[in-house]
């Protein structure tokens, strides 16, 4: 897939300038540090987001405080111990992650789970039922 055009097919700077408005002065972790992550955080100013790390599954202990693209990583076990506001969910399928973190890592907490990049309403219908 082309992610240039799936950030132009989506109007991903429309929705980062909404982001911006709805999470200022919130603390961000950005969760997914791969293409995606990397071609938005390339192309796209972030910071008007409050981003206080990022993290993924592959980044271990040994690796927090060390930093990645200009922010602080945090191993995905240890998000829940810096108390952002939001988890910004920076993957092309990113329901079942955001169920997850919302039933496992901050179960009972106000932590926000949110897509950084939001698919249309078809495209999560596909995702939700395992559709191509």
């Amino acid at each position: 897939m082309d992610l240039e055009y799936y950030l132009e097919e989506i109007n991903f700077e429309k929705q980062l300038n909404r982001l911006n408005r709805r999470l200022k002065n919130k603390k961000v972790i950005i969760y997914g540090t791969g293409l995606l992550f990397q071609l938005i955080n390339e192309k796209f100013d972030l910071s008007n987001l409050n981003i206080i790390a990022v993290s993924d599954r592959k980044y271990t202990p040994e690796d927090e405080g060390k930093e990645e693209f200009g922010y602080k990583i945090v191993p995905m076990v240890k998000m829940p111990d810096y108390h952002p506001d939001y988890v910004l969910v920076a993957t092309l399928n990113y329901i079942d992650i955001i169920d997850n973190f919302e039933n496992t890592f901050f179960k009972g907490e106000k932590t926000k789970i949110r897509p950084l990049a939001q698919k249309g309403f078809w495209a999560l219908l596909k995702e939700i039922w395992n559709l191509k």
